[in-house]
């Protein structure tokens, strides 16, 4: 417990926001942080003068209110103590200029269901979120719970998933959960055909990754199982964990880096519009 000290939740009015509230409020209460919700008016760029509606700001800023009102009511019945700032101007940059102002360790968004733009960009502003944030950012789909008993973690020995290990680690350490580590090699039926060699030093490579894993797990008490598999990285990843029934996934993630890789459908992307259980994105 105590990696988190700040919570930032972004909430739109919809259900699915409502839950990852209700999810991060269960969070800080265990980690004993903050929490801030956040609900933006998006900046209007059409032409005032051609509508009809007298006070278009005051038009504008009424979701944004009821939404940060309902919030307000969750965190009664909570017993919980929140603030709420409602900020104006493009959604995904409000959200991650005021948790660099608030100093929020963690930012927390819903996700609907699974429609088929959802599956391809999982919702433009958690993609941008993710891509312009150093922070670390929880996805929460809707009608799921945030649990830590069964940690799934996905690795390739990069220093992004050395992050993501060490917050997995951490979480399983503070709450008495089990580890499940998993490193995929992503392979084609052409390449397999063309380097087969060259595969089995990936899988070769792929199992020194988890067992490295597993080893710093161990030696913290941590139950671990480890596993390697070939095939589509996001499909192994979201079937595997589905399997396990595990309660949360991690992921590591580049920093202010890539944006255009992950709103082109990166393995973290697909990854969370597919999940049907909340992804942690961790940053180095």
């Amino acid at each position: 417990m105590g990696r988190y000290r700040k919570i930032l939740v972004a909430i739109d009015g919809s259900e699915s926001s409502r839950n990852a509230l209700r999810q991060a409020i269960k969070l800080a209460n265990s980690e004993e942080c903050w929490i801030t919700v956040v609900s933006v008016i998006p900046s209007y760029t059409g032409d005032l003068s051609a509508t009809f509606i007298g006070d278009m700001r005051k038009a504008m800023a009424e979701p944004c209110e009821k939404a940060l009102s309902e919030a307000e009511n969750i965190a009664k019945s909570e017993r919980a103590l929140i603030k709420t700032v409602c900020e104006e101007g493009e959604i995904y940059e409000r959200i991650v200029d005021l948790a660099d102002a608030e100093n929020c360790d963690l930012i927390v968004m819903g996700r609907k269901g699974l429609s088929q733009i959802e599956r391809a960009f999982m919702g433009s502003v958690t993609a941008r979120v993710i891509g312009h944030s150093q922070r670390d950012v929880l996805v929460v789909p809707i009608n799921t719970t945030i649990g830590w008993k069964s940690i799934f973690l996905n690795t390739d020995g990069s220093k992004y998933s050395e992050a993501a290990t060490e917050s997995a680690i951490n979480f399983a350490k503070s709450y008495g959960g089990e580890l499940l580590v998993l490193s995929v090699v992503e392979v084609t039926e052409e390449f397999l055909a063309r380097a087969p060699g060259m595969v089995e030093d990936m899988v070769k490579k792929a199992k020194g990754f988890v067992e490295d894993v597993k080893k710093k797990a161990e030696g913290s008490n941590i139950k671990t199982t480890s596993f390697v598999r070939e095939g589509e990285a996001y499909r192994v990843i979201t079937n595997l964990a589905r399997e396990n029934k595990v309660d949360i996934i991690v992921l590591g993630s580049h920093g202010r880096t890539g944006m255009k890789r992950l709103l082109m459908g990166s393995v973290t992307a697909k990854v969370i519009g597919h999940s049907s259980c909340p992804i942690l994105v961790v940053k180095p």
